[in-house]
């Protein structure tokens, strides 16, 4: 069984910054992709960043400049630095990870970007 657990989120004003972490137990492979997806109110859950376990990185253009994914294999962690935070970014951030295909999720942090 696998579980993504996230922390890291809250309230931040616009232009601040904040920092989340997805912590990844179980059956973990050594290939895989780790990554971030958020959902904001009445809108579909879409890409923000995603990691390959071997380093290439992937970035939501809405987010490109802002925000930095990195990854500890090891301790199968990834973060995700963001900084210019701006209303807009305001969401539920959720952690993903997949496996060949075998997608999981995290339950999901609140950043709320507002002043």
């Amino acid at each position: 069984q696998v579980q993504l657990v996230e922390s890291g989120g809250g309230l931040v004003q616009p232009g601040g910054s904040l920092r989340l972490s997805c912590a990844a137990s179980g059956s973990i492979f050594s290939i895989n992709v780790m990554g971030w997806y958020r959902q904001a109110p009445g809108k579909q859950r879409e890409l923000v960043a995603t990691e390959l376990s071997g380093g290439r990185t992937n970035y939501a253009d809405s987010v490109k400049g802002r925000f930095t994914i990195s990854r500890d294999n090891a301790k199968n962690t990834v973060h995700l630095q963001m900084n210019s935070l701006k209303p807009e970014d305001t969401a539920v951030y959720y952690c993903n990870l997949n496996m060949w295909g075998t997608v999981h999720w995290g339950q999901g942090t609140q950043v709320t970007v507002s002043s």
